[in-house]
């Protein structure tokens, strides 16, 4: 039993993590909308696994958790740890985001670990890094109809680029595995915040107000 623990690498440790992370934040947001519990296990798992789904198929391998079974119980166990500490969990009104912002940051290593693994050069690392970080939120929260936070927060995706990058200057550095993995998680994470905390984003396109009609009659 402890041996087994002894060979788990701290970069699975980390998508087991952001694997609790995100299931925590989607099933608070299906709780939100008052989804049954089988509907929000589908949100936690879409959440958790979505985006890591999204990057093995285009790096043409069969999806992690088809490979591991633990996602699943660790999606579950989220479930359950919502339950239990729903008082606590309610009163705390960024705790959809703090949580979000935790998976964010570890998914975005576990994706650009393994398009590296899969000798992908960094640049394409680097975008399987945020898929692998920001997909997963996207589909969550079109699943329960909102705008996904990619496209009207405070530098989600471009967060995890940055921790990409950083991850790229930590490789050049000459860091080892772990202290790289933990300051590209932590740097994600961090940015995240303060963009939230100061409301840094990317500035919106401001075209002419046109309804509906109008492009319709202009296509005519």
């Amino acid at each position: 039993m402890f041996d087994w623990f002894k060979s788990i690498e701290f970069i699975t440790v980390i998508d087991f993590i952001g694997t609790f992370a995100f299931a925590i934040s989607g099933i608070r947001l299906a709780s939100a909308k008052k989804f049954d519990w089988f509907g929000a296990i589908v949100v936690g798992m879409v959440t958790a696994v979505g985006g890591g789904t999204l990057r093995d198929i285009m790096l043409g391998t069969t999806p992690f958790w088809m490979q591991n079974g633990f996602y699943l119980v660790v999606t579950i166990f989220s479930l359950f740890f919502v339950l239990i500490f729903s008082k606590y969990l309610v009163h705390l009104n960024n705790t959809i985001f703090i949580f979000d912002a935790i998976g964010l940051g570890l998914f975005t290593v576990v994706g650009v670990e393994k398009s590296l693994a899969f000798d992908q050069p960094m640049w394409v690392a680097i975008i399987m890094g945020s898929f692998t970080g920001a997909a997963g939120g996207m589909l969550r929260d079109t699943l329960i109809n909102e705008v996904p936070l990619v496209f009207r927060s405070e530098l989600y995706a471009i967060a995890c680029v940055l921790g990409g990058c950083i991850y790229w200057i930590c490789m050049q550095l000459g860091l080892e595995a772990i202290p790289t993995q933990i300051i590209t998680a932590v740097s994600v994470i961090v940015i995240r915040i303060i963009a939230t905390r100061y409301h840094i984003a990317l500035p919106t396109l401001r075209g002419e107000h046109t309804d509906g009609a109008d492009i319709g009659h202009h296509e005519k």
